[in-house]
């Protein structure tokens, strides 16, 4: 069993690579990008449609907000990308958002970023991969009541595809990001071209309505505003991920900070260009979108129509209908990269998480680096947490969004807050000009993104808070809650362990005094006594419990049938009860001698198969679990291969001086 498991390990994530290898995993800009960039990118194929969604609420007549409110996007993301590049320099250590609000803010409001983006990691997997399922079920409709298999089933592929790596799974996803990217702008190109030719593209729903409802009343005043406003919310989807760049900076190659920054202006580029390509196109082809299809064709029986995406629309207007390659070719690009956009949030939360461990935030195993130097805890719990949510919302991006882009903005916010007090700090020092002016320049870049950032994030607190989001808030303070808890622990724990005076800890007990559990006289048994014979304490004794009297009785005639040197003591039990008879006697020893140490050898079998433990060792493990709470007492396995154990696993080759099993232990020299 075990060597299949480990085949098949080695098989889905690859060879363990040596600690002195992490270098060779360092990532050129033109992985990095695939790598910590696939979700800003990819967000241009639901950015849009979530305008589009939330202006259609009012009724056609609304939709000429589009225009101006993706501008404003724009504007927002132009000003957070130009804002994390300075941290990118002044913060390359790996931290971000976190290290920045730590430093500057203090750790209260670290942790508040930390946990916010937990959260945000968390839905960018549900959402990114809920969303490429969409895209697949719009060009194969037939698939829509897989919706949920499929995602998890993509879920757990990406898993797999992180363990083996950062390098590789850049590899692996670099190419379906860069034809997503290049199918993206040629057809926004080719859309436009035949715009200004006088051919432009239509969208099949551009012949259909609103259906009217009685909420479709003229908005004016405060509900316009609302209005518009939530949608603006939802459009900023498309800045999700941005800051994992800042996360990332380690795993670039040198000049680390300077190949980051790089980056990132290119992914800030690349992803206002195919934003406001898309947005310009949907407006040109007339694309109409609602969250119910009934209330798009005007239909009362519409239950057989499939209300494709946006992109597909746009896909299927520009190159000549829905079985054109050219559709099939951007619903698999848009689709693939929609899943493997959930990579960023695979890089940038195990990051975080091992940085929180490090810090005494989180468990210590998020810290530890796998076989492949991936964190491999920080991968599996977003796997597991990520998959919770998409079974729990069947996989529905409409639901998800709304949970989303909050965590995002906390951190936006906090990080460029945080900043201007760093160059507040710098500019206190510096005295050389030319350095000053970058500084002031700097500082006015955080100012502005710190000030914008806020306002987005109180818009969407407004506009989301009662549709969803206050479950993300409240994940995001109960995980806040959580990890000041743990930090707290750790420092308990710490403070108690620490040594004030060695020679105090290290002096010896007065007496150690050996105690082995008998319940049959077998080999185990005599393996147990004479392990403990061969530790030399000051008394040994072996121990059993009268359940059963005949039984009892017949041991210790074979005990002195086999004349055993070691005093063996019965316990009457009237109530057959073994564990707390055992540890009444202990207790009562550790009473009678304070000074003394107890040390309980416990035989156990070492079994090869799953249901075997339910047949073995229940007992011996109770036993163990109380005793172990007993101050004073060593607990001590002693265990014994059952021939299961041997096959499920290859014997390693003999040690010289090793002991096979059933053979006798040599004694031990004084």
């Amino acid at each position: 069993m075990f060597n299949v498991t480990a085949l098949l390990k080695r098989l889905v994530i690859g060879r363990a690579l040596r600690s002195e290898e992490l270098g060779e995993t360092l990532l050129p800009k033109r992985l990095a990008l695939p790598i910590f960039a696939s979700d800003p990118l990819s967000s241009v194929a639901y950015a849009t449609q979530e305008i589009l969604l939330v202006l259609t609420l009012g009724g056609l007549a609304y939709l000429h907000f589009t225009p101006w409110i993706a501008t404003a996007v724009v504007v927002l993301m132009t000003v957070v990308v130009l804002s994390y590049r300075q941290v990118v320099h002044a913060y390359p250590s790996g931290g971000g958002s976190y290290e920045v609000a730590s430093t500057n803010l203090g750790p209260s409001a670290g942790l508040v970023v930390a946990s916010a983006l937990l959260v945000d990691y968390v839905m960018t997997v549900a959402v990114s991969v809920a969303s490429g399922v969409d895209n697949i079920i719009s060009a194969f409709p037939s698939l829509a009541d897989y919706r949920v298999l499929m995602a998890l089933l993509f879920v757990g592929l990406l898993t797999a595809m992180n363990l083996r790596g950062v390098r590789e799974s850049g590899r692996a996803f670099a190419t379906p990001t860069y034809l997503f990217v290049a199918g993206m702008l040629i057809m926004c190109a080719t859309g436009l071209l035949r715009y200004l030719l006088g051919d432009p593209p239509v969208a099949d729903t551009a012949a259909y309505g609103i259906a009217p409802v009685p909420a479709d009343a003229d908005l004016v005043g405060l509900a316009l505003l609302l209005l518009v406003l939530r949608a603006f919310s939802s459009g900023c989807t498309a800045l999700t991920g941005v800051e994992a760049i800042s996360n990332g900076v380690p795993a670039f190659r040198k000049p680390k900070s300077n190949n980051a920054a790089t980056t990132m202006a290119a992914m800030g580029i690349i992803a206002v260009t195919m934003f406001v390509g898309v947005t310009t196109l949907a407006i040109v082809a007339k694309v109409h979108i609602a969250a119910d299809a009934c209330q798009l064709t005007g239909l009362p029986d519409c239950e057989d129509y499939t209300q494709r995406t946006v992109i597909a629309q746009l896909a299927a207007a520009v190159f000549g209908g829905e079985h054109s390659f050219g559709f099939y070719y951007v619903q698999a690009a848009t689709a693939l990269v929609l899943i493997l956009a959930a990579n960023t949030a695979f890089n940038g939360f195990p990051l975080l998480a091992s940085i929180l461990a490090q810090h005494r935030y989180l468990p210590r195993q998020l810290h530890n680096r796998g076989d492949r130097l991936a964190f491999s805890n920080g991968i599996l719990a977003l796997a597991v947490v990520a998959g919770l949510l998409l079974w729990a919302y069947k996989a529905n991006v409409t639901s998800l969004i709304h949970l989303y882009i909050l965590g995002v903005f906390t951190s936006f916010t906090l990080s460029q807050t945080g900043m201007v007090l760093h160059w507040n700090r710098e500019l206190r020092t510096e005295r050389d000009p030319a350095v000053r002016r970058r500084h002031h320049t700097a500082r006015v870049i955080n100012a502005t993104g710190a000030v914008i950032t806020c306002l987005v994030l109180i818009i969407v607190l407004l506009t989301k808070f009662t549709q969803g989001a206050w479950l993300a808030v409240l994940a995001a303070v109960v995980l806040w809650v959580m990890m000041r808890a743990i930090r707290r622990h750790y420092d308990a724990t710490s403070a108690e362990l620490a040594v004030t005076d060695p020679r105090s800890e290290l002096a010896p007990p007065s007496r150690v005094l050996g105690i082995v559990l008998v319940s049959t006289l077998h080999k185990p048994t005599l393996r147990a006594l004479a392990y403990a014979r061969a530790l030399r304490p000051d008394r040994l004794e072996a121990l059993t419990v009268a359940v059963d009297r005949d039984r009892a009785a017949a041991l210790q005639r074979q005990w002195d049938e086999y004349r055993i040197d070691v005093p063996l003591k019965v316990l009457d039990s009237p109530y057959r009860e073994i564990t707390s008879s055992v540890l009444a006697y202990v207790r009562s020893v550790r009473r009678e001698s304070p000074r003394d140490v107890i040390a309980v050898f416990i035989p156990e079998y070492v079994v090869g198969h799953w249901w075997e433990n339910l047949l073995h060792n229940q007992s011996a493990l109770w036993l163990k679990s109380r005793l172990l709470f007993t101050p004073g007492v060593m607990v001590t396995s002693v265990p014994w291969q059952l021939s299961s154990s041997v096959h499920a696993d290859h014997p390693a080759p003999r040690a010289p001086g090793a002991v096979r099993r059933g053979e006798p232990l040599p004694r031990q020299k004084s």
